[in-house]
C-alpha cells in the first residue's frame, strides 16, 4: 500500500488543540511510566470531542481497505504521511489488523496479538460475516484514524455490531473512540482471541544458532504494556493516552545524564545515544558495550546549564521494568527475560543486568582481582569440556537416532516446553499479512518467526 500524500486538515479541533476543557470530570492514571491515560465517561463532552466523524472528511481521502473489509484475521501495511511517536521510537509505517487493533512492530510474524500493538478493542472480530462491516482510514498529514465499522465477532454473532477507532497523533498522543459498543468488553470471550484494550512494546534480539548455519533465532521481549479497565469501555466513551518523556528524546550527554523524568537515563558515547537500556535498540546497546560505559555518568566535556532541558525535570520515581518473554531460547525452559541478552549458550554465560544495563557483578569482580584467576581458568576448562561432550552427544544422536537418548531428547524437545512461540498450529490466533501487487491487493503469509 503506497505512503498517502494527504493535505493537513477536515479534522474536527482534536487534531489541533493540545489541551480539552479542564472542569471535565477525568479519570487519571499515571501508572503507566511511558503514557498518561485519561478516560471520558459516556456524559462527558469531551468523548464527543474526541470522537472523528469520518463521513465528514473528504471522501477521495478516507481509504476503505477492501480486502480487511472481507476477510478475517488479516493484516495490512499502511504508511504514514508523518513520523509518529510511539515509546520514544519514530514511526513510519504501521500494520491494521481486522481483529481491533494496529501492530507497531517492524518484524511481521504470525502472533501479532502478543505485543507491540495499539488496542482500542482487541478480540475475535470477522468483517466478512457482515456486508455493512467495513475497516477504513484517514491520514490528513497529522494525524491518522482507523475505524472498524459494524463489524461482529466470529464466535458471537448475535451480540450486535461493534463501531470505534484509534487515531494516532504526530504529537504522539493516542485516543481511542467508542461509538458502538453492545455489550460489556469483560464479557467477550477469549477462547478463540485474545481480548486487550491498551498498548504494548517490546525489543526483538536476533542470534545465530550454532548449530545450524545462516539460520538465525528471534525472541521477542515485552518490556513494557498498558492494560486499560475493560469496564470503562462503553458507548460513547473515549480514552486519550498522553506520552511522557523518554530517554531517547535526549541527543546529547548532558541533557542525558542530568534528566529526572522517571527512567536512569545513561549516555552512550559510542552509539551517540540516550538511553534506559531497555527499548527497540536494546541488542545494539548491549553489542555496543554501553552498559560499561554507562556506569560513569560523566561526559567528556563539562555540562553547561544551557544544555539541560527545564521541561523535561519532572522528578518521579526511577522505574522498575518488568518483562514478558513471547518465545524461548534454546537451553532455557523458562519463560521470563534472562537477565542479559541471548549468547550461543544461554544457560552457561549469565550476565545480571540492572534496568540501566549496568553489570550488578563487576564490582565484586572488581574487589577480588587476581584471586579469580584460578576459578576462572578451571571455569573455562570445565566449559569447554562440557561443550565438547555435547558436541559428541549431538552427533552421536544425529547418526543413531533410534537410539535411547535420541529418543529421550525427542520426547522433551523444545516445542513441548511451556512457553509462547511463533508456530504454526500453536492453537493462538495466526495472522497473516496483505501485501499490495500492483493495482489488486493479494495475501503474503508472513515467514514463521
Amino acid at each position: 500500500m503506497g505512503q498517502d500524500s494527504l493535505e493537513p486538515g477536515g479534522f474536527t479541533d482534536l487534531l489541533l488543540e493540545d489541551g480539552h476543557d479542564n472542569t471535565t470530570d477525568i479519570e487519571e492514571d499515571t501508572d503507566h511510566n511511558y503514557y498518561t491515560s485519561r478516560t471520558y465517561g459516556p456524559f462527558e463532552s469531551t468523548s464527543r470531542d474526541l470522537w472523528v466523524n469520518i463521513d465528514q472528511m473528504e471522501k477521495d481521502k478516507v481509504k476503505i481497505h477492501g480486502i480487511l473489509s472481507n476477510t478475517h484475521r488479516q493484516a495490512a501495511r499502511v504508511n504514514l504521511s508523518f513520523d509518529f511517536p510511539f515509546y520514544g521510537h519514530f514511526l513510519r509505517e504501521i500494520t491494521v489488523a481486522t481483529g481491533g487493533f494496529i501492530y507497531t512492530g517492524e518484524v511481521v510474524h504470525r502472533m501479532l496479538t502478543a505485543t507491540q500493538y495499539i488496542a482500542p478493542l482487541m478480540a475475535n472480530f470477522d468483517p466478512s460475516v457482515s456486508r455493512n462491516s467495513t475497516v477504513r482510514y484517514f491520514d490528513n498529514g497529522t494525524a491518522l484514524v482507523v475505524q472498524w465499522d459494524h463489524v461482529h465477532l466470529q464466535d458471537n454473532y448475535s451480540l450486535g455490531s461493534f463501531t470505534f477507532q484509534a487515531t494516532l497523533l504526530n504529537d504522539g498522543r493516542i485516543i481511542f473512540g467508542y461509538k458502538e459498543i453492545p455489550v460489556s468488553v469483560t464479557q467477550i470471550s477469549s477462547a478463540n482471541h485474545p481480548v486487550k484494550v491498551g498498548l504494548s512494546d517490546a525489543f526483538v534480539v536476533v542470534h545465530r544458532i550454532q548449530q545450524i548455519p545462516n539460520v538465525r533465532r528471534r525472541t521477542i521481549y515485552e518490556y513494557h504494556r498498558v492494560e486499560l479497565q475493560m469496564s470503562k469501555i462503553t458507548n460513547l466513551s473515549a480514552v486519550e493516552m498522553i506520552p511522557l518523556p523518554t530517554c531517547l528524546q535526549f541527543n546529547s550527554c548532558g541533557p542525558c545524564v542530568t534528566a529526572q523524568i522517571g527512567f536512569n537515563c545513561s549516555w552512550c558515547n559510542k552509539l551517540q545515544r540516550c538511553s534506559s537500556g531497555f527499548d527497540r535498540h536494546r541488542q545494539d546497546w548491549v553489542d555496543s558495550g554501553c552498559p560499561e560505559e554507562s556506569k560513569d555518568k560523566i561526559c567528556e566535556k563539562n555540562i553547561g546549564t544551557t544544555e539541560i532541558l527545564p521541561h523535561t525535570t519532572t522528578a518521579m520515581q526511577p522505574t522498575t521494568t518488568k518483562f514478558r518473554v513471547l518465545t524461548t531460547t534454546r537451553g532455557s525452559t523458562a519463560s521470563h527475560l534472562p537477565t542479559s541478552l541471548p549468547t550461543e549458550d544461554d544457560t552457561k554465560i549469565a550476565l545480571h543486568l540492572k534496568d540501566n544495563g549496568a553489570s550488578t557483578d563487576d564490582s565484586a569482580a572488581e574487589k577480588k582481582g587476581g584471586t579469580l584467576h584460578a576459578g576462572l581458568i578451571v571455569g573455562i576448562l570445565i566449559l569447554v569440556l562440557i561443550v565438547a561432550a555435547a558436541i559428541l552427544v549431538t552427533a552421536y544422536m544425529y547418526h543413531h537416532p533410534t537410539s535411547a537418548a535420541s529418543l529421550f531428547f525427542i520426547e522433551r524437545r523444545p516445542s513441548r516446553w511451556p512457553a509462547m512461540k511463533f508456530r504454526r498450529g500453536s492453537g493462538h490466533p495466526a495472522y497473516a499479512e496483505v501485501e499490495p501487487v500492483g493495482e489488486k491487493e493479494g495475501f503474503i503469509v508472513s515467514e514463521q518467526c
